[in-house]
């Protein structure tokens, strides 16, 4: 017996599957099922993050729908893969409320710390929100540094403790090999998967995005995505380093890196959002989970608003706009770092660390071949 009915569903469509291995080519779903002659809860979660939704599986399946075996891969292992984030998530008390009203509560909070910041400078001083300040330390004529750094870096922690708890409980309960623990090969072997998105390709054709043949925009507008966030992020660390390293204050001129590394990752984080998000809104339905279908969009969107705030921001940042601006942009950061735990980030996380289990099973049968 299953914690759940999906995965009861799981396990029931994973014994076909491995009497069949059709699909054994297309990513690293089959190959480690194959490994398995029964399911665990565990094992199913790992299976589950594994799967990256191409859903080449199913349209290659001579048991999909309407055959009475209703086999829908991609469909299954995204619904239990939605209900793994809840089911791993840390406090367990918070995932639910995100999960049913992702859009909601992402759209308070960013209004709220907004508000909040825009009412703090004007009961501070109202000519400050529409004044015009440049130079060194301009941004911070609306809230204080150490006002802002404590706010938001008790935000990131938060966040950071959260996705190290759940990340924990995650690889626990899929089964950590004894012993393997520091086996740098398959990490580095994961790294270079999960960085150029090995199996969201179809076995080689691509994803099926609603149309008739496979294409790779979907593959595309995950780089685009993850990279611009990456460079954001790496934006706010060289800038934090310039601040409390070299006593040099935001914000930048727009050649110093900070603000080309924003700026491009910016870039990546308008085209890649609303990519991905056009490409959910066409595909087929019957690949689909509806009932995460908030929770994706909620995350897709707060990359997107952050990323057009900031670079809004950036644009106006020297006109009286500059401080409503301020406001907004950092409601919508504090409510991303917030949601950060609670949302679809955290798939790349528990991927990524089923690509490194996939990773060491693959070495280890290797050796065991090896030594026969």
């Amino acid at each position: 017996m299953h914690a759940t009915k999906i995965l009861e569903e799981a396990d029931r469509l994973m014994t076909v599957c491995n009497s069949c291995r059709y699909c054994e080519g297309l990513c690293a779903v089959f190959p480690a099922m194959e490994m398995r002659r029964a399911f665990s809860d565990g094992d199913l979660n790992y299976l589950a993050n594994l799967c990256h939704a191409c859903g080449a599986c199913y349209v290659d399946c001579q048991f999909s729908p309407p055959h009475e075996f209703d086999v829908n891969v991609p469909k299954t292992l995204a619904i239990a893969r939605a209900e793994s984030y809840a089911a791993y998530a840390w406090p367990r008390t918070l995932s639910g409320l995100f999960a049913r009203n992702g859009i909601a509560t992402s759209a308070i909070a960013a209004i709220s710390v907004a508000a909040f910041i825009f009412g703090f400078t004007a009961w501070s001083d109202p000519s400050v929100l529409y004044g015009v300040h440049t130079g060194p330390g301009a941004f911070y004529a609306s809230m204080p540094h150490h006002v802002m750094a404590l706010l938001f870096g008790g935000a990131f922690l938060y966040a950071i403790l959260a996705l190290a708890m759940g990340v924990r409980a995650f690889w626990r309960d899929i089964g950590e090999p004894i012993g393997m623990r520091t086996d740098l090969a398959s990490l580095w072997q994961a790294i270079k998967d999960a960085s150029s998105l090995r199996y969201l390709d179809g076995g080689g054709v691509g994803c099926f995005d609603g149309e008739d043949q496979p294409t790779r925009r979907r593959r595309l507008f995950h780089h685009l995505t993850f990279y611009g966030f990456l460079l954001c992020f790496a934006a706010t660390c060289v800038g934090t380093l310039y601040h409390y390293l070299l006593a040099r204050e935001a914000p930048y001129p727009w050649w110093d890196l900070p603000v080309l590394l924003g700026t491009l990752g910016g870039i990546g984080l308008l085209i890649g959002p609303a990519g991905l998000l056009i490409l959910k809104a066409r595909r087929d339905q019957v690949l689909i989970d509806q009932t995460s279908a908030g929770m994706d969009t909620a995350f897709l969107a707060m990359l997107f608003l952050t990323s057009l705030t900031g670079i809004s921001l950036l644009v106006g940042r020297d006109t009286a706009t500059m401080g409503p601006l301020l406001a907004l942009h950092l409601g919508v950061v504090f409510a991303l770092f917030i949601t950060l735990p609670y949302g679809k980030f955290v798939h790349g996380l528990y991927r990524f660390a089923a690509l490194v289990r996939y990773a060491q099973e693959r070495r280890g049968m290797a050796k065991g071949a090896a030594s026969e």
